[in-house]
């Protein structure tokens, strides 16, 4: 009999990909919250709801499973574009977001892989 790997039942490459974009923007979240909550506020459900829909599409099948990561990859899509904005706005400047941009990207990618609506 085998031993089992050491890990949590939980580990996904994707979803600790997406915990650790939060990680990095918490920060920059927190500063554009001060400058303007709404879109704080916003910024921070569409990265919760990206990494909470990539947990429950690793659990889902099928269609359901397809949906979650769909709904994953729009809440991305907000989140960038929300990191966008506060540019605009001139809340933060845009090399403070490139590498939490970056890191997102690297989630778009593996939704897309795993068959995320565009």
């Amino acid at each position: 009999m085998q031993a089992k790997p050491n890990h949590r039942p939980y580990d996904f490459h994707l979803l600790e990909c997406a915990l650790r974009a939060i990680e990095f923007l918490r920060p920059t979240i927190a500063h554009i919250r001060r400058c303007d909550r709404d879109l704080g506020e916003q910024l921070r459900r569409a990265l919760s709801s990206v990494a909470l829909n990539v947990a429950e599409g690793n659990r889902s099948q099928g269609g359901n499973r397809i949906a979650r990561f769909s709904t994953a990859a729009g809440s991305n899509s907000e989140s960038r574009a929300a990191l966008r904005v506060a540019v605009a706005w001139g809340y933060v400047q845009a090399n403070e977001i490139q590498a939490g941009e970056q890191m997102l990207d690297e989630v778009a990618a593996m939704l897309h892989r795993l068959g995320a609506a565009r």
